[in-house]
């Protein structure tokens, strides 16, 4: 469908499905907590991103499926119902075993969300107009993600309970669900569908997987971010796990930033510079970190990683669709299913920091942004 003119009665509840994929970062402060409550080890509190982010892997391609044979806005819906069951199971039982199974379901739902949402949004918004309300909607993405530890420690200071973010996030997804429901949408359905097998045989392709490659440690490396922050704080310099949990907003605050100048300026300049200077800058970054003597100085290097890393991923994507435009469906579903990366970089840390320290751990955020350094050269060489 070409859409010329919105409807904003229209555009609004789908745009309101951003703030709820946003709730996924909340695993990030989550981990930290659960650690303190549960007394979990390194490894074993990393589990908990796993349980997100291991669904990106086994249903990325299926949804895509089922939404061509149900329509996007009914398979939205059940990725916010996901959503909105699992918030509301901590206040039944809390337990680690049911904060796993919580962020089970936000890590389907969330699958679910980030496939179905772009494909709906397409269809109500002006085509003209499409890029511009996509970087809209990450920089809402954004916003959520910022306001989620932000939500955590008023609830800390104010109740003393950190888990009230999750009935916020319930309710608000209650919200949205129902406001999507009863707003009728008209959709496409002309568009053609990635298959496992036609997606699966790309990775034959050695630029293709490399690139996939990059896209899973970037997510990892996000994702490793998010839910360290806290950890290597707390452990550097004996700051309160409240104070501590300040320091990944500080991180979201640098990535809502970076995300909407990114939106400004990818169509002035030289993307593939871009990547190189931003790579680059990263892993300076993280070397520093890793050494840092304050706590002042880890938070200015946090968000200074933040404003660096948060675009490496739409910088990957579109220079590798760029390359194959003709596969871009198949190369959309691979990068999708890369996601996975945020489940198995995290428990890789935890590892890493049970045997040698929280900031070794770091060391490998650090090999994964320098593999992203050279897909630049991977890049050029491909012209």
């Amino acid at each position: 469908m070409k859409r010329e003119k919105m409807n904003f009665k229209v555009v609004l509840p789908v745009l309101l499905c951003y703030i709820v994929m946003g709730f996924v970062d909340i695993v990030g402060v989550s981990t930290g907590f659960a650690r303190r409550d549960f007394g979990l080890s390194p490894e074993m509190a990393q589990l908990i991103p796993s349980m997100v982010f291991v669904w990106f892997f086994f249903l990325s391609i299926p949804v895509g499926v089922l939404q061509h044979n149900l329509g996007k806005r009914k398979v939205l819906l059940f990725g916010i119902l996901f959503t909105t069951v699992g918030m509301f199971l901590p206040f039944i039982h809390y337990s680690y075993g049911i904060l796993l199974a919580c962020f089970v379901l936000l890590g389907i739902g969330n699958t679910i969300i980030q496939v179905s949402s772009n494909p709906l949004l397409q269809d109500v918004v002006a085509k003209d107009r499409f890029s511009s309300f996509m970087s809209l909607s990450q920089f809402i993405k954004a916003i959520s993600s910022l306001v989620g530890p932000l939500i955590v420690t008023f609830a800390v200071s104010r109740y003393g309970d950190w888990k009230l973010v999750f009935l916020v996030y319930g309710i608000t997804s209650s919200i949205a669900g129902l406001w999507l429901m009863f707003t009728p949408v008209e959709e496409s359905s002309s568009e053609e569908r990635a298959t496992f097998g036609s997606a699966l045989k790309l990775l034959k392709n050695p630029f293709i997987a490399a690139m996939v490659l990059a896209i899973f440690l970037i997510v990892g490396l996000d994702v490793g971010m998010n839910t360290n922050i806290q950890n290597l704080l707390i452990s550097q310099f004996g700051i309160s796990l409240e104070q501590a949990s300040l320091g990944i907003s500080v991180y979201f605050t640098a990535l809502m930033i970076t995300r909407f100048l990114g939106a400004l300026l990818f169509s002035k300049i030289d993307n593939l510079k871009f990547l190189y200077w931003s790579s680059l800058l990263t892993i300076l970054l993280l070397v520093v970190l890793i050494f840092s003597t304050s706590t002042l100085m880890a938070q200015v290097l946090i968000f200074l990683i933040g404003l660096s890393s948060g675009n490496l991923f739409p910088l990957i994507f579109s220079l590798t669709v760029n390359k194959m435009p003709e596969r871009a469906n198949e190369i959309s579903g691979l990068m999708i299913m890369a996601v996975v990366g945020g489940a198995v970089i995290p428990p890789v840390m935890g590892l890493v920091n049970k045997s040698f320290g929280v900031q070794w751990s770091f060391v490998v955020l650090l090999l994964s942004a320098l593999y992203v350094f050279v897909t630049y050269y991977i890049i050029k060489k491909r012209g």
